[in-house]
């Protein structure tokens, strides 16, 4: 049987922010009162799919990685928005953790709108 080398001989993980970045977006995309919407173009539907959190994603040093986020979200109308966003907060540390190993540093959480769970019923003139 061959015996492996030790632990700090054997080299090291690296995440791509791409990876840790999607892993923030699930996370946040997970939390009740946050919303998906159609993708959208200069305002058009465009028909090829929904969008949720969008996150922007830099990596620090430190014992475990550290990461600063960048979070824009909808969320549901009416909802209670400091609750939400600590939600999304706490998830999205959580799953980074457990996830990645990585511990988020600082987390910039933008509302980008607010909109109904429930389509707009149409309207009749």
């Amino acid at each position: 049987m061959t015996q492996l080398p030790a632990v700090e001989e054997r080299g090291r993980l690296e995440i791509h922010p791409a990876v840790l970045r999607k892993i923030v977006e699930h996370a946040a995309d997970q939390v009740p009162g946050t919303l998906r919407h159609e993708r959208r173009l200069a305002g058009i539907d465009i028909g090829i799919g929904e969008a949720g959190a969008s996150a922007r994603i830099t990596t620090g040093p430190g014992d475990p990685p550290t990461v600063d986020i960048r979070l824009e979200l909808t969320l549901q109308y009416p909802a209670p928005v400091r609750t939400v966003v600590a939600a999304v907060r706490a998830k999205v540390g959580e799953e980074l953790a457990r996830v990645a190993g990585h511990r988020v540093r600082a987390m910039t959480v933008t509302i980008a709108g607010l909109r109904s769970a429930r389509p707009a019923a149409a309207r009749l003139h």
